[in-house]
């Protein structure tokens, strides 16, 4: 079983660029049908597992079949955005195997965020890993390959301080603003959208008691939760161009597939505001603020790409908690390329996996015996204790029969070979604690 990945980011392309690969949740399962249909007609077998990881900062492809079809999974997700194969390959990050491994772990981990150690990507991860599985599109591979990625993720969080030492997008969307308003309780702080990101945001900004909370949203009942959180009122996307100039702040993050604030909206805005200024910030991928925005006097616009300089501090407290983190993913990714070893056709057939079956029957098939054995004498009123102690006796007897024969059998060569085996098998986890 082969597993690849590609996938583009924060660092590797530009947000525009970023922006024709970004899928909403509802979009993952049609895409992923997609994807799988065209790889299951370029390779040789169908049912071909995949899931798709798709945020403000990245969009990541994750496949495993018998044989790996990157340049086939590229050539389809650069089709996908309406851009060439070429220009897509420059921009974009291709693994396979063990890598793949390492790169979900860090990325879960937040390792790989732009805010170093933030936790909404852990979320994001699995959400995508519902959306596969929904879609029927995620099989054992991929499955051990993201419930271990949350496994290390969670061992990360809790031994490593990786997440102390971050500052969040919304934290640093509060930082920026009180850098161009002296007071931000003197504020109107207006947020486009009513997603995880705005619910963030507007939780950073209302610890600072703003003068006033609006939230515009396509759907007003969502908007309304949200608003009556935090005090505010609600208002529908459509008057947000009228209403525009009553904000001194502007948070957005929507799925919208277009920008829904253009420049002339914006432009009658600071007119009608007699050119005060407006703080505006873009969380958006693909874009909500029309990037030409930017390019006004008394407009100060950020997008996620621009707060990465604001997040990026406490970097020498930082190293010492990513070496700890990178240790933990280096087992975990030990361990996963031994499990998928496991499973491999040539481990299969050298007998190993057979044999871990036999094991596993052989010991059920024991464990059954003397449980019914431990019933019956139950019925019969012996004694708990005494029914115990002969089921745990008769279960070490039968596990070491087998062993202790072959310690007695051949000659003194070979007996010295099995006690070797034996002491390595059966005497490990007591040679550890006596060290």
């Amino acid at each position: 079983m082969a597993v690849w990945a590609l996938g583009i980011n924060h660092t590797t392309a530009p947000l525009d660029l970023r922006g024709r690969f970004a899928f909403a949740l509802d979009q993952i399962a049609p895409t992923l049908q997609g994807l799988r249909q065209s790889l299951g007609q370029s390779l040789s077998h169908p049912g071909v597992e995949t899931a798709i990881i798709s945020t403000c900062n990245r969009t990541e492809i994750y496949c495993a079949g018998e044989q790996p079809a990157l340049d086939h999974t590229l050539g389809w997700l650069a089709h996908s955005g309406g851009v060439s194969p070429a220009l897509l390959r420059s921009h974009s990050y291709t693994l396979e195997d063990s890598l793949v491994a390492r790169h979900a772990f860090r990325v879960a981990s937040g390792l790989d965020s732009m805010v170093l150690g933030e936790a909404q990507i852990l979320g994001q991860m699995k959400d995508a890993v519902r959306a596969a599985e929904t879609a029927g599109a995620l099989g054992t591979t991929l499955n051990q390959l993201f419930q271990r990625s949350f496994a290390v993720a969670k061992e990360v969080r809790s031994s490593t301080e990786i997440g102390a030492h971050s500052i969040s997008m919304a934290a640093a969307a509060v930082r920026l603003a009180s850098q161009l308003f002296e007071d931000l309780t003197e504020i109107k702080v207006l947020f486009v959208g009513a997603g995880e990101m705005i619910e963030l945001c507007a939780t950073h900004f209302a610890a600072k008691n703003p003068k006033a909370i609006a939230i515009a949203n396509r759907t007003l009942e969502r908007g309304e939760k949200l608003a009556t959180r935090f005090g505010g009122e609600v208002m529908r996307l459509a008057d947000l161009p009228e209403r525009l100039h009553e904000f001194d702040a502007v948070i957005s993050c929507t799925a919208s597939s277009l920008p829904i604030i253009g420049l002339g909206a914006v432009e009658r805005a600071l007119k009608k505001r007699r050119h005060r200024p407006i703080f505006m910030v873009d969380l958006a991928v693909p874009r909500d603020i029309e990037p030409e925005v930017k390019a006004l006097g008394d407009v100060y616009l950020y997008t996620v790409d621009d707060l990465a300089t604001v997040v990026q501090t406490a970097q020498a407290n930082r190293q010492a908690a990513v070496a700890q983190a990178e240790a933990i993913i280096d087992a975990g990714v030990q361990s996963f390329m031994h499990w998928m070893e496991l499973r491999s056709p040539a481990t299969a057939a050298g007998g190993v996996v057979p044999l871990i079956q036999q094991l596993n029957a052989q010991a059920d098939e024991w464990r059954a015996a003397e449980i019914a054995r431990a019933k019956k004498l139950l019925a019969k009123g012996e004694d708990v204790d005494a029914v115990l102690e002969a089921l745990s006796r008769g279960l070490t007897q039968k596990m070491l029969h087998g062993t202790l024969a072959e310690l007695r059998a051949g000659d003194a060569e070979m007996r010295a070979q099995t006690a070797q085996t034996v002491s390595r098998l059966f005497l490990r986890s007591q040679s550890k604690n006596g060290q």
